[in-house]
């Protein structure tokens, strides 16, 4: 049985992440601020931030996933320092990283050239949080002494939607379904993550992930 801790697990993505988990029968540790809370009765809690996070915490487990979100200007450079931070306490470790990415940072062009922010259509009030996630994505590409995996979704990223159990994976580039959707729901989310979880096909790798 695999053991999975993920970070910020009470968040909405987080505590999707926790039930799929879960539901494989995989051993889950949620670890959360204090104020926060984790519904699923079959997952251990520990109340810890982020930040206070250390090597021996992490040890043991096999795979950690990474649920932080940001959305305030003040907050949203933590993107880049909680991703550092993690990194550096599972540097030259076994144990996987797996990381809750963002859609932005996705490449429109064969050259990789022009990201999904880039964009005229793409909105500006997404553009501070497209911009350090995608920050953070480049630095965490140098770390060539963690075994990270970034799952950036569909550019249309449905907290409520419905979870299908279908779902189309691509690489860097922005794509889209036969529908000409690029949509996925947080649950399926999750399962295309605990699926990688399993399958371990992109490590030190970005690959993305939309609904069918």
């Amino acid at each position: 049985m695999k053991k999975v801790a993920i970070v910020c697990a009470a968040g909405r993505q987080g505590t999707r992440l926790v039930n799929e988990a879960v539901s494989r029968g995989y051993d889950v540790t949620c670890f959360v601020r204090g104020e926060d809370k984790v519904a699923n009765p079959k997952a251990k809690t520990v109340v810890k931030d982020l930040f206070d996070l250390t090597r021996e915490d992490l040890a043991g487990f096999d795979v950690v996933i990474d649920a932080f979100g940001a959305w305030t200007d003040e907050t949203l450079p933590l993107h880049k320092t909680s991703l550092k931070h993690l990194c550096d306490i599972l540097s030259g470790t076994d144990i996987r990283l797996l990381v809750v990415g963002g859609a932005g940072s996705l490449y429109v062009n064969p050259e990789h050239t022009v990201q999904v922010k880039d964009l005229e259509s793409f909105p500006d009030v997404f553009k501070p949080l497209a911009t350090n996630m995608g920050e953070a994505l480049a630095e965490l590409r140098g770390r060539n002494d963690v075994k990270w995996t970034y799952l950036s979704p569909a550019g249309d990223f449905v907290a409520d939607g419905e979870r299908t159990g279908r779902y189309l994976l691509g690489g860097e580039e922005y794509f889209v379904n036969a529908k000409g959707e690029s949509r996925i729901s947080y649950a399926d989310y999750a399962i295309a993550m605990i699926d990688e979880i399993e399958n371990a096909n992109n490590i030190q790798k970005r690959f993305s992930v939309i609904g069918e």
